[in-house]
């Protein structure tokens, strides 16, 4: 796949500069259109999603810099280079004020202006990646899923199938079973996998910045909106989107977001005028969101859209056969450069043993615990926690699955003297998974 082209805006009354720069800046990596005034300029710069505006101070409809202002509040991922005459030196500066990136006087070097217009593009990328990296909580490395059970083969065909498509899918499974790697291996399986997928775990929304936070806002929409900015949708916007923890979502984010997957256009808070974007939607729960519908805490609606192609995920205990390749994949990739670790017959037998209601999350951390505590490289029972020891000297036959992780639940939690933060954080859970899990096994005055 090669990478699609960046925008440059030319916005100049005059025609003869027009149709020069829209010539000589075009390249394969770089597509030119041009403007003639002011109106036109906001129209494009809404529309077609420029990296780049070069902007003549002198319109005959506007001037350059209310119409500057008006561009760094409507697109402020946009870069603008403003083109000046000999006498507008002052206003030039006052533009670069009031957020243009640089100027370039009339006549122009067509040298110049290439490089500056390429510095430019390259602020842009720069500013959409850190904004990027902030929200994914998982790196870019290529993502594998770990295993040989027929439940794990069985997701890699599905992943192999649906990652060209651009049908939106939903990733269900306990938490730490490993969503996020399913996400990233759609991703990077399908025809988007030059740009970096933009991941947002929704649980981390305050709820009444959830709409901000995904479609942006304008200047002022809101009290504290002391500046526009982009939403995610907007830095998603020809790549993936990953949200994560969907069902934590407000109900009416929710409805909006729905309009995005139908029609692929969105509006930012306080603004009239409608984006088109080009978003592929991928999802994620731990909950039954069939259930949260029927208590009225889901849309049914954008259930039904987000449900189209569904991959579950079951739990690491229901595929214990791919324990042993999990652990040889945590302790190569978590093991420091001093050698290479091993595991212990007896600690392998309480690995096998254990219940994992953490899943692959809470595998990784005990490995991680165990390299640390781990003597001559070698990891025995002595450096796995000591409720994976106690559960593996019990009678686990007669026990189900449920009964098994609420014992495994109390003691971690007894461990940590009803400290639930710490027991989540040991479990490799959210708080949130911890308190449901509580809820469902304990009695209502534990």
């Amino acid at each position: 796949m090669t990478e699609e082209k960046y925008k440059v805006l030319v916005v100049d009354d005059e025609e003869p500069i027009r149709r020069l720069l829209s010539k000589e800046l075009a390249t394969p990596e770089r597509h030119v259109l041009v403007a003639e005034n002011g109106a036109d300029a906001m129209t494009m710069a809404i529309n077609y999603w420029f990296d780049v505006i070069l902007l003549d101070l002198r319109l005959p409809d506007v001037k350059g810099l209310e119409l500057l202002i008006e561009i760094k509040e409507l697109v402020p991922h946009t870069e603008v280079v403003m083109i000046t005459g000999h006498g507008d030196v002052d206003s030039a500066v006052e533009a670069m004020k009031l957020g243009a990136y640089d100027f370039i006087r009339k006549p122009f070097n067509l040298d110049q202006m290439e490089m500056v217009v390429e510095k430019a593009h390259q602020r842009v990328v720069l500013a959409r990646e850190n904004t990027i990296l902030r929200n994914n909580s998982s790196d870019q490395l290529p993502a594998r899923l770990i295993g040989n059970s027929r439940a794990i083969r069985d997701i890699r065909f599905l992943i192999e199938k649906v990652a060209p498509a651009s049908i939106p899918v939903l990733i269900t499974g306990e938490s730490g079973a490993g969503k996020d790697v399913v996400a990233r291996m759609i991703h990077q399986r399908s025809l988007r996998a030059e740009k970096q997928i933009v991941i947002k775990n929704c649980a981390s929304l305050q709820k009444e910045l959830a709409r901000s936070e995904l479609f942006g806002h304008r200047k002022g929409a809101f009290t504290g909106a002391e500046e526009s900015s982009e939403g995610l949708l907007t830095y998603a916007h020809d790549s993936t989107l990953f949200l994560d923890e969907i069902g934590e979502l407000p109900a009416g984010v929710q409805a909006s977001l729905l309009r995005v997957l139908e029609t692929q256009t969105f509006r930012r808070v306080g603004e009239k005028d409608e984006r088109v974007v080009n978003i592929r939607f991928l999802f994620a729960t731990n909950r039954d969101l069939a259930r949260e519908v029927r208590d009225g805490n889901f849309n049914e609606a954008f259930l039904h859209r987000i449900n189209a192609f569904r991959i579950e995920i079951p739990p690491l205990c229901e595929r214990k056969e791919d324990l042993p390749l999990l652990v040889d994949y945590f302790l190569a990739k978590l093991a420091p450069d001093s050698g290479e670790y091993r595991i212990a017959t007896g600690a392998m037998n309480c690995i096998m043993n254990y219940g994992w209601p953490g899943n692959v999350r809470e595998l990784r951390n005990v490995i991680e615990r165990s390299i640390i505590l781990s003597e001559n490289n070698l990891i025995t029972e002595r450096c796995l926690p000591a409720e994976m020891v106690d559960d593996n000297d019990t009678d686990g036959d007669n026990l189900t699955l449920e009964a098994i992780e609420k014992k495994h639940i109390l003691k971690i939690l007894d461990f940590h003297n009803g400290n639930r933060q710490k027991t989540a954080e040991a479990l490799g859970i959210s708080r949130k998974t911890l308190y449901r899990k509580m809820n469902k096994y304990l009695e209502p005055s534990a």
